[in-house]
């Protein structure tokens, strides 16, 4: 049976949050359930996808649903609440989200599961690039980027982790669960295939961000190279006009026809760095990286693959 928290340490967790922002799960926890709790989109869909019809069995919360960026996420204390007392607890880093270990400090569910995405994949620290305007803080250790999801490749291995979770804490089910994962798998490899065969058949070969460049691990995966204003879990929001004029001439050195950015940021870098190109008449490009999807965006069908299929599509364009 599940331990509730203490009246002193709630009364403790609730001061020390006080001003936090509020986040509310996206749906009200049936106590006889099982509650996984999912901190990013990619995790919440992935699990849901592998929990197939058993996902009206589970309480499966996604704490950023009002689509907040995960970088600027803090919990409230209704989440703190609920990731103490849940069953599986999945998320990404403890680098944006160092609010974690405060949270698993308070777990009062001893046979709670934790997911780090971290900890299943290979990470790459950031990676400074040519042009790309440095950080003001001064690094006193190695920054990892976190944005893990973007590789196809990385999904695979993910699932496999959540799938195994899933099978040991709910093994009545396991063999539906089995199931539900050879068939995302197959679907997952589908898209690295066709991601693979897109940018083999590309003429470029070179992206150019205007933009935080959370890509890192995709780029890689299909041998893509980049230029960007910013690594991909910078703070910074401003560039000098010596990095807009190094990626404009990088626009002009590759003939390049498109420039990319990421989903509901601003338009104003792309603009300056097209204004200082010789064609100046670039598209631009959004790729979405899945930062701040929000509950209307998941009503309207938004799903991982989808989303991806997305990117692929808009890829194809641009890099052609």
């Amino acid at each position: 049976m599940k331990k509730f928290m203490s009246v002193l340490a709630l009364s403790a967790l609730l001061l020390n949050l006080t001003g936090c922002h509020v986040t509310q799960a996206n749906q009200t926890s049936n106590p006889d359930k099982l509650t996984i709790v999912c901190t990013a989109f990619p995790e919440y869909d992935w699990t849901k996808e592998l929990l197939g019809s058993h996902v009206e069995d589970v309480n499966l919360i996604y704490l950023l649903n009002n689509g907040m960026d995960l970088h600027n996420y803090q919990p409230s204390a209704k989440d703190m609440i609920t990731i103490s007392n849940c069953d599986v607890f999945i998320y990404t880093s403890n680098g944006s989200e160092n609010w974690v270990n405060d949270a698993l400090r308070e777990v009062t569910n001893s046979d709670m599961q934790v997911i780090n995405l971290m900890d299943i994949v290979s990470v790459k620290e950031e990676e400074i690039k040519e042009g790309m305007q440095p950080e003001e803080k001064e690094e006193t250790e190695p920054e990892y980027d976190e944005h893990v999801w973007l590789s196809v490749r990385n999904a695979e291995m993910i699932c496999n982790a959540i799938n195994h979770i899933l099978c040991e804490i709910d093994s009545e089910h396991a063999q539906d669960y089995q199931a539900n994962l050879a068939i995302y798998q197959e679907k997952l490899d589908n898209l690295d295939k066709n991601f693979a065969q897109m940018t083999e058949q590309s003429s470029v070969k070179t992206m150019i961000f205007a933009d935080r460049f959370p890509f890192r691990y995709f780029a890689d995966d299909y041998s893509l190279d980049y230029y960007a204003v910013f690594t991909g879990c910078s703070a910074e929001t401003e560039a000098s006009f010596e990095t807009i004029l190094f990626l404009a001439q990088k626009i002009d050195a590759l003939h390049a026809d498109n420039i990319f950015k990421i989903e509901n940021s601003s338009d104003d870098l792309a603009e300056s760095i097209i204004a200082s190109t010789s064609e100046k008449n670039q598209n631009i490009i959004n790729l979405n990286s899945m930062q701040s999807i929000n509950t209307e965006d998941i009503s309207n069908g938004a799903s991982y693959l989808s989303i991806m299929q997305e990117n692929l599509n808009l890829l194809q364009e641009g890099l052609n």
